[in-house]
C-alpha cells in the first residue's frame, strides 16, 4: 500500500512538472512582452513629435508585439493542444457513432421534406412497409398498415412508425399522387385454356358500368394533374390489357379510376358482378359441338 501511494504521489508530481514547464514559460513570455512594450512605449513618446505619427507607431507595436505573443503561446503549448485536439476529435466520432441512427433519421427527414414525396393521407411503401400516412416528424413516419401484401388494399389494423433513416437510401412507392382520383390496378389469373376472352369482355363492361357516375369527372381532373404538375397523364377510361408472365398462363390486369378511399370497394363490386354471374372454365370440344347445334 506504502509503495501505491509513492507511485501515485510521482506520478502526480511528473503531471505536474509537465505542466509546470510551459506555464512558467508562459510567464516569461508574457512579462517579455509588457517590458519591451514598455520600452518601446517609453522611446516612441521621446522621438516621434508629430501625434498621428506616434498614434500609428504605437498601434502598429501593440499588434506586432500580441502577434508575437500569441505565436509564442501557440509553440509553448503545442504539445497541450495537439492532446485536447486528439481527445475532441476522439469525442466527436464517439458522439457520431453513438448518434448514428438519430443522425440518419434527421438526414433522412431533410431528405423527405426536400423531395416532397408524400404528405398527410398519402399511401406510400417502402421496403416492406405499406399503408396510409396519419404523422410525421424529425425521426419517424406513422403510418396505418394496408395489406397483406401489395395488391390487397385493406387496413390490417395496425399502426407502423418508420424510422426516418430508411428515407436516405430506400426508394418510396406514392401510391395516391393524383390524390382525389387514383389509377386502381388489380389482376386476375386464368389458364390458357380458360375462357379468359368472355373473362375479358365482363371485366371491361363491369368497369365501365361502376365507373360511369365520375369519369368523366375523373378525366377532367386527370387533365387538370397534367396541365399542374407538366407531366403526361394516362387516360381516366377503364381497359383491360393481357399478360403472359409463364407459359400456359394468361393474366387480364383490369385499370379503372376511383376516388382515392374507394379501391378496395371498387376491385370487389367488379370481381363479384363479374364471377356471381359468369363461369369461364374451359370450353370442350364437346361444349363447342352443343353450341354449334344450338
Amino acid at each position: 500500500m506504502y509503495t501505491d501511494t509513492l507511485t501515485n504521489l510521482f506520478n502526480e508530481f511528473q503531471f505536474s512538472e509537465q505542466l509546470l514547464r510551459p506555464v512558467i514559460a508562459t510567464l516569461i513570455l508574457v512579462t517579455a512582452i509588457v517590458i519591451i512594450r514598455a520600452i518601446l512605449s517609453k522611446f516612441i513618446r521621446k522621438s516621434v513629435r508629430s501625434t498621428d505619427l506616434r498614434r500609428r507607431w504605437f498601434v502598429q507595436t501593440r499588434n506586432v508585439l500580441l502577434l508575437l505573443m500569441v505565436v509564442g503561446l501557440m509553440l509553448i503549448w503545442a504539445e497541450e493542444l495537439r492532446t485536447l485536439a486528439l481527445g475532441i476529435v476522439a469525442i466527436a466520432v464517439a458522439f457520431v457513432v453513438a448518434t448514428k441512427e438519430l443522425i440518419m433519421c434527421l438526414t433522412g427527414s431533410l431528405v423527405k421534406s426536400g423531395g416532397s414525396a408524400f404528405s398527410i393521407g398519402d399511401r406510400i411503401q417502402i421496403k416492406d412497409f405499406r399503408g396510409d400516412v396519419i404523422d410525421q416528424n424529425l425521426l419517424t413516419t406513422t403510418i396505418l398498415e394496408v395489406g397483406p401484401g401489395k395488391f390487397s388494399h385493406q387496413r390490417t389494423g395496425r399502426m407502423i412508425a418508420i424510422p426516418n433513416s430508411l428515407f436516405v437510401s430506400e426508394p418510396v412507392v406514392n401510391e395516391s399522387y393524383t390524390h382525389d382520383f387514383v389509377l386502381h390496378v388489380f389482376t386476375v389469373p386464368f389458364k390458357r385454356e380458360d375462357n379468359w376472352h368472355a373473362a375479358q369482355s365482363a371485366l371491361l363492361e363491369s368497369a365501365n358500368r361502376h365507373c360511369a357516375d365520375y369519369v368523366e369527372q375523373a378525366r377532367r381532373y386527370m387533365q387538370r394533374m397534367s396541365d399542374h404538375r407538366g407531366i403526361d397523364v394516362p387516360s381516366a377510361d377503364p381497359r383491360v390489357t393481357i399478360s403472359v408472365p409463364a407459359a400456359g398462363e394468361i393474366h387480364l390486369i383490369v385499370r379503372f379510376p376511383c376516388k382515392s378511399g374507394m379501391r378496395s370497394f371498387m376491385e370487389q363490386s367488379i370481381l363479384n358482378d363479374v364471377f356471381q354471374h359468369n363461369d369461364f372454365t374451359p370450353i370442350t370440344k364437346q361444349t363447342k359441338s352443343e353450341l354449334t347445334e344450338q
